[in-house]
C-alpha cells in the first residue's frame, strides 16, 4: 500500500498584509499531482488544515477543493484530523458531507470502538487508521481504564490514548491490513526553533505543558502519521516509523529556508514502513535580509520573495520603509539597525509620560511626534488618571 502524508496546510494563513490565497491553490494541485503520479492508495493529513477555527469562505473552498482533488473523485480515501487551530467540531458537522467523497474527517477525541479507530477499504487492500485529532489541555478524557487516568497530566494523558488506540487498532487489522497513527501533537526533542523569528506554530500549544514523551508513539502501528511541528522530521525516539510531515508553504519568517515536502510511505500488513520525502516547490520563498542598503538589493534572492529587512543605517531613517517598498514588491517588515545612545534610567525619575513617549517617538522614528498624535496621548493619560481609583 502507498499513502501520501501530508500536514499543516493552515489555509487561510496570511504574511503580513499579503494574501496567500494563489499559493495555497498552487501548492495543493502540487500535492494532488504528486498523488496521482505516486499512484497513492491513501492520504493522511494529519491536522491543521485550516489557519482559523472560523476559515473564511474562500479559506473553506480552498480546503474542499484541496480535499477532493486528493480523493481522486472518491476512488482515494482521504483521513483528515483536526489539528489545534482547527475546530473539532466544525469538523464533526462537516464529516457527515465528505463522507461520501471518500473523505473522512475526525474533529474529537473518540472511543476507540466509537469512531477513533477506522477501517478503510483501498485498492491496496485494508487500512486500520487510528485518529488522535488535538488534545486540549484540561479536556477529560473519561474511556481510559481506571477513573484516575482521566484527569492524568497532558503527556501521560496522550500515552494512555494512544495505547488505547493502537490496541483496539491491532485487534481490528490481524494479519490482514496495514495499521496505521495519525496524530497531532508535540514529542519533546522536536525540532522547533525560528533562529529568532516567529515561525506558523501556535506558541501556546508548543510548550513543555503540550510536550509528549517518545513513549506516546505506541509500538503496534506500521506508520505514524504526525502533525502540529512545520519543520520536516522524523519523530526523535519513536519506537516505530514516526514522522512530522510539516507545513506546505514557509508560513512565518522562522521558517525561512525549510525545504517542504509530502511523505510518501510505502507499507504492507506486519512489516515496517519505508519513507521518502518529495519535495514541493510552490509557494513564495521567505527571505531575512540584513545588512546596507546597497549590499540588500545586490542580492539575487530577494526581489520575488517576502522579506523581513534589517537596513543598517547610521541614525533613524523615516523614509526607509517607503523606499523599501519602493524597491520590493513583498516587504512584510523592515527595520533599521543604527546604532544607539545608551539610556541613563535615572534621568527618567520625575519625568512626565508624555515626554517619555515623546522621546520613545524621536527615538525610533527619527522625527518628533507629530503633535495631534502627543494630544491624543495626552488625552488617553488623563482618561486613565481619572479612571484609576
Amino acid at each position: 500500500m502507498r499513502i501520501l502524508h501530508t500536514s499543516d496546510w493552515h489555509i487561510g494563513k496570511r504574511i503580513g498584509r499579503y494574501d496567500r490565497s494563489d499559493e495555497f491553490r498552487e501548492v495543493l494541485a502540487e500535492v494532488a499531482e504528486i498523488a496521482d503520479r505516486e499512484d497513492v492508495d491513501l492520504v493522511l493529513h494529519s491536522g491543521d488544515v485550516f489557519d482559523r477555527p472560523t476559515p473564511s469562505v474562500d479559506a473553506l473552498q480552498i480546503a474542499l477543493d484541496g480535499l477532493l482533488s486528493l480523493s481522486a473523485g472518491g476512488t482515494r480515501p482521504v483521513v483528515a484530523i483536526a489539528g489545534n487551530h482547527d475546530s473539532a467540531g466544525f469538523f464533526e458537522a462537516l464529516a457527515p458531507f465528505m463522507a461520501g467523497h471518500g473523505i473522512h474527517l475526525v474533529g474529537d477525541i473518540k472511543r476507540p470502538d466509537e469512531g477513533a479507530v477506522l477501517d478503510i477499504e483501498t485498492r491496496a487492500g485494508r487500512a486500520v487508521v487510528s485518529c488522535f485529532p488535538f488534545l486540549r489541555e484540561g479536556k477529560v478524557v473519561d474511556f481510559m481504564s481506571e477513573a484516575s487516568d482521566w484527569y492524568s497530566r497532558y503527556a501521560d494523558k496522550l500515552r494512555l490514548i494512544s495505547e488505547a488506540y493502537a490496541t483496539e487498532a491491532a485487534s481490528r487489522a490481524g494479519t490482514e491490513a496495514v495499521s496505521l497513527l495519525v496524530a497531532h501533537f508535540l514529542v519533546g526533542g522536536s525540532k522547533v526553533h525560528g533562529h529568532g523569528a516567529p515561525r506558523g506554530e501556535r506558541e501556546l500549544h508548543i510548550g513543555e505543558a503540550y510536550a509528549a514523551t517518545a513513549e506516546a508513539i505506541p509500538p503496534g502501528p506500521q506508520y505514524v502519521a504526525m502533525g502540529h511541528i512545520h519543520a520536516p522530521q522524523k519523530v526523535p525516539g519513536a519506537r516505530v516509523p514516526a514522522e512530522y510531515a510539516g507545513s506546505l508553504l514557509e508560513l512565518d519568517f522562522g521558517e525561512a529556508g525549510e525545504e517542504k515536502r509530502v511523505v510518501i510511505v510505502d507499507v504492507e500488513p506486519g512489516l515496517p514502513a519505508a519513507t521518502r520525502s518529495v519535495p514541493l516547490i510552490g509557494g513564495r520563498r521567505l527571505v531575512r535580509a540584513s545588512g546596507e542598503w546597497p549590499d540588500i538589493i545586490g542580492r539575487d534572492d530577494v526581489h520575488e520573495a517576502y522579506l523581513d529587512l534589517t537596513v543598517e543605517t547610521a541614525g533613524p531613517d523615516p523614509g526607509l520603509a517607503d523606499r523599501a517598498r519602493e524597491e520590493f514588491d513583498f516587504v512584510v517588515k523592515v527595520h533599521a539597525d543604527y546604532p544607539r545612545a545608551e539610556i541613563d534610567h535615572q534621568t527618567r525619575a520625575g519625568r512626565a509620560l508624555d515626554e517619555l513617549y515623546g522621546d520613545y517617538y524621536r527615538d525610533t522614528a527619527g522625527v518628533e511626534a507629530p503633535e495631534d498624535l502627543m494630544a491624543a496621548f495626552r488625552s488617553l493619560l488623563e482618561e486613565a488618571s481619572v479612571a484609576t481609583p
